[in-house]
């Protein structure tokens, strides 16, 4: 099994952001030559989040007004941490023939909770490359 790594930085420029990966994933996995495995994605941030959900404007608009209903009225960023370790930091995503593994709706998203910030994602793939590609 082969391994390759790759630190994404994000700028957020809202309070809570929601940003999707899937362009800057799919890179990596074409960069890595890997045509079957596993990709993990996580966040660097004690207040971000790594989710897989429909990246749909309308659920978008409404996970952003949960989130912000959620993490209003702490003096200091505390909320914004817990929300961030219950939403989770890190997918785990089959590959297969160089592709992400998802269903027809599906997006790996960031979500930023204490933006705007400079963000970084860490994009790791672990997999076998394919005769093709060596």
């Amino acid at each position: 099994m082969q391994q390759y790594h790759h630190i994404e930085t994000i700028t957020t420029s809202q309070p809570i952001s929601v940003i999707e990966l899937d362009d800057d994933i799919n890179n990596v996995i074409r960069h890595s030559r890997m045509t079957e495995g596993f990709v993990i994605i996580s966040s660097l941030h004690t207040t971000t989040a790594i989710t897989v959900n429909e990246h749909e404007e309308k659920l978008l608009q409404f996970i952003k007004k949960l989130l912000e209903r959620l993490s209003s009225g702490s003096q200091d960023n505390a909320q914004r941490h817990m929300l961030a370790m219950l939403l989770g930091s890190s997918e785990t995503i089959p590959i297969a023939n160089r592709k992400m593994q998802l269903g027809e709706n599906q997006s790996v998203m960031l979500l930023d909770l204490d933006g705007p910030k400079k963000r970084s994602v860490n994009i790791h793939v672990l997999g076998e490359v394919s005769q093709r590609w060596q």
